[in-house]
């Protein structure tokens, strides 16, 4: 039993099965499967409503009506939620549930042009556009030797999809900003400032930029994120921002009493709630995951000042901050997976990296799934360890100008970064 129980710790801990190829042959079948139950179920639909009688693009409905009330002149109703369900029951002439508005004013900015188009136009070219953003940004993290089907096959890809969700934004502002702290850093300031349209995502930023004394970036995020929201209070007024700020307690009511479902998040918190603990337990656990890896980004600079790792970290640590995170904002994990697959090649798997690698980049397809079965949290766990391999890495990383590239000249990664941030920041509202 003991010779057993070896072989299967040794089998995970190096996971020499997991080649390359197969790693490959994964992905395929991943992106095939995907694919094929995405057009069946867009098959099944009927009148833009799929089988269980929602939209398609679920949460997408949140955007366009919100959308279609302010194009109407009276953005501040966004945020009654009585005015914004009938707008949804209108728009498919049935109660089709409810998909809240949380964001600030900030986002129905970037939502605004949205009903203009039809439902699902709309929705077709939102997912078109921000996943055109969060392809090229994972690609530049990624490179050319991989391919661009790890980054399609990724499940959190599909999960956005389904849900017509923002997380491709995100993805492409968060990954694009940490792609060229070095390269543009007033400009990677700007992408990370874009993230006020959802800050519970941002909380590590101000505390990363600072211990790698990234001024420049630090106040031209600064200046991206109130720019952003002055537009905003310019374009719908003070009214709407009262209404906003008169509405936010609804978001940590609906956290605190599981109305979105404990199990469909992948924070410390609703960890903590899935498995029956007390709202002090949760907020407290959840407030020490947050100083935790906010130290562990201060402990990486004074170890490894601007390290080829502090992009990753940053992302990673991010995830594990904020106690609002569904599923979909898993796409955010293409960015550190991204990072250690490329680093891999020039420095080899290091023990346990490959099987956490796999626990990470399946996660999006399983947790919700084992957590409302079992009854068992996954998220956090993988997000632990996720950050710990990036922290682990960059002790063994050079510094970012020479990790990065992985032997391809400065002025090609350059360039590349460059690309790529611009899709995403022409997304923001910002170029």
């Amino acid at each position: 039993m003991r010779a057993l129980f070896s072989k299967i710790i040794a089998s995970l801990r190096d996971a020499d099965w997991l080649t390359r190829d197969r790693a490959a042959a994964y992905c395929r079948i991943l992106f095939f499967v995907s694919l094929g139950a995405a057009v069946l179920w867009i098959a099944l639909s009927r009148g833009g409503l799929d089988r269980e009688g929602k939209p398609l693009g679920a949460d997408f409905i949140s955007f366009w009506t919100a959308s279609k009330i302010a194009l109407g002149g009276h953005p501040a109703e966004v945020y009654d939620m009585a005015i914004h369900r009938a707008a949804q029951t209108a728009l498919f002439s049935r109660d089709v549930g409810y998909a809240a508005f949380f964001y600030p004013p900030a986002f129905l900015l970037i939502c605004l042009p949205l009903a203009a188009l039809p439902y699902l136009a709309s929705l077709v070219i939102w997912l078109g556009v921000t996943g055109y953003a969060y392809w090229r940004v994972a690609r530049a993290w990624l490179g050319d030797r991989f391919g661009a089907l790890p980054i399609l096959a990724f499940p959190a890809v599909l999960s956005n999809i389904g849900h017509g969700q923002n997380a491709f934004l995100s993805a492409a502002l968060f990954g694009g900003g940490a792609l060229i702290l070095d390269t543009r850093p007033i400009v990677a300031g700007i992408c990370l400032g874009g993230l006020v349209y959802k800050p519970h995502l941002a909380i590590v930023v101000p505390v990363a930029l600072i211990a790698a004394r990234r001024w420049r970036t630090l106040l031209a995020a600064a200046a991206a994120s109130a720019a952003l929201c002055a537009l905003s209070l310019a374009v719908f007024g003070a009214d709407t921002w009262l209404a906003f700020l008169q509405a936010s307690p609804k978001a940590r009511i609906a956290l605190e009493q599981n109305a979105i479902g404990n199990e469909k998040m992948q924070s410390v918190f609703a960890g903590v709630r899935l498995l029956h603990g007390g709202l002090t337990l949760a907020y407290g656990l959840q407030i020490a995951a947050t100083l935790g890896v906010c130290a562990a980004l201060v402990a990486l600079q004074r170890r490894a000042f601007r390290c080829a790792a502090e992009g990753p970290a940053m992302v990673a640590a991010a995830l594990l901050a904020s106690p609002f995170l569904l599923d979909y904002d898993l796409v955010l994990l293409a960015i550190p997976l991204a990072w250690i697959a490329r680093d891999s090649l020039r420095e080899g798997f290091l023990a346990w990296e490959k099987t956490i690698l796999l626990a990470a980049f399946v996660l999006p397809a399983v947790s919700r799934s084992v957590a409302t079965y079992a009854g068992a949290p996954l998220g956090p766990l993988v997000l632990v360890a996720m950050l710990a391999l990036v922290l682990r890495r960059a002790s063994r990383t050079a510094p970012r100008h020479v990790a990065q590239g992985a032997g391809e000249p400065d002025v090609l990664r350059a360039s590349a970064g460059q690309h790529a941030v611009d899709g995403a920041f022409s997304l923001a509202g910002e170029g």
